[in-house]
């Protein structure tokens, strides 16, 4: 029986729950005239009212549920993704991201889905040891590749080092950023190793490996993680202590005119 049919049913014997009952009793509908409302309903409006009789099997379904083949796809591809140093071959839409993928389709839902447009960072991901926005990346793409989320980074059941530190410090508050803030500071440690440059490197003619970050280097390096409670301290403080060792808090203090003029002019 197709929902809206199920709907018309229940509306016909009155058989409401308790909760539809008290919605239209505030909206001061009772009795034929709640009945001929409840038929006028749009669409639209079922989703309000009648969300409980809406058990469409995809949406029923948890993660692990989620069937293997998909039964119509437009663009059909397969794709061995290597996540987590397990290889879990897929059938996808070619124009799935990896974000989508590895939350609706491995059900690794740590990678979190953020603003979906490249800005937050909340998506970060590891590939091929570099930090990358999963939602902004196709997962055909990543054939071959090792990808490594929050979920890979403890090994043996012990937290990884950074993933410690930010617990240590309190490095997060509703949580939500903090798996894309986690990959990013630890691929970041490799970025220091290897001397990779930034936007605040003073000199990129002498650019060494084994770089050890200044506290306005690691705030620029981490600057695509947005944390919209405002942790950034402790983030500094937790990836300071893993970096170098270096426990001590981090300073904040409100920018000088001329440091305004000149991020203004850069």
């Amino acid at each position: 029986m197709k929902d809206i049919d199920k709907w018309k049913e229940t509306v016909n014997s009155d058989n409401l729950s308790d909760d539809e009952k008290m919605v239209l009793d505030a909206m001061g509908l009772n009795g034929s005239s709640r009945r001929k409302f409840l038929k006028q309903v749009s669409a639209a409006s079922l989703s309000i009212y009648a969300s409980s009789f809406f058990t469409s099997e995809i949406f029923a379904s948890t993660m692990k549920d989620l069937p293997e083949n998909t039964t119509a796809l437009l663009n059909e591809i397969k794709v061995n993704l290597r996540v987590n140093d397990m290889v879990k071959p897929l059938t996808l839409d070619s124009r799935t991201s990896l974000l989508d993928a590895l939350r609706e389709r491995l059900a690794l839902t740590g990678t979190k889905k953020g603003c979906d447009h490249g800005q937050c960072g909340a998506c970060t991901v590891i590939i091929d040891g570099k930090r990358n926005l999963s939602c902004l990346t196709l997962a055909a793409t990543c054939e071959g590749k090792e990808i490594t989320t929050v979920e890979g980074l403890a090994q043996n059941g012990k937290m990884h080092p950074m993933q410690e530190a930010f617990v240590k410090h309190d490095g997060f508050q509703c949580g939500y950023c903090t798996p894309g803030q986690i990959c990013s500071s630890v691929a970041l440690l490799e970025e220091a190793k290897n001397g990779e440059a930034s936007y605040v490197t003073e000199d990129f003619k002498n650019i060494q490996s084994g770089l050890t970050l200044s506290e306005e280097e690691i705030r620029e390096r981490l600057s695509g993680n947005i944390c919209r409670c405002g942790a950034y301290n402790n983030i500094v403080q937790a990836f300071k202590e893993v970096h170098s060792g270096d426990d001590e808090m981090p300073t904040w203090e409100f920018a000088t005119q001329e440091q305004m003029d000149k991020a203004k002019n850069a």
